[in-house]
């Protein structure tokens, strides 16, 4: 039997506060991860067991109370909170910005910058050859 429509709705936001509260305590904070170097495998084990840690206790409370309200609140806490980590870890410290991990530097260099000064990006003979 569902829980009564006042109970599930402070079930469903007590779930979320728990996923939130998992991920506060489990991963360094949002801030030390975009500082941190791309792609860390500190940082994505620890998002990972976050990730899982949070699931069971999503699921676990979903099945005792017998009622939809905390799976939908808790999940998409989740899969929020895992998303903000996950792009967290993949911007780059230097530019700023999310890049995937088969860009080289030269492929993020902003382009105005490069036309300003080609020759100091090793980019002078790339070109000369359009002009």
């Amino acid at each position: 039997m569902p829980l009564k429509p006042e109970v599930s709705i402070s079930v469903a936001l007590a779930t979320g506060t728990l996923v939130y509260a998992i991920y506060q305590n489990a991963t360094p904070s949002l801030a030390d991860i975009r500082t941190a170097d791309q792609f860390n495998a500190d940082v994505s084990a620890t998002r990972k067991a976050a990730a899982w840690t949070a699931a069971a206790a999503v699921a676990g409370i979903s099945l005792v109370s017998k009622d939809p309200g905390p799976f939908v609140v808790g999940g998409g806490m989740v899969i929020a909170m895992d998303w903000l980590h996950r792009h967290a870890d993949m911007v780059n410290p230097l530019t700023g910005r999310a890049v995937s991990d088969d860009l080289t530097m030269s492929d993020i260099v902003p382009a105005t910058t490069q036309q300003d000064n080609p020759a100091s990006y090793g980019y002078a003979d790339d070109v000369a050859a359009v002009a």
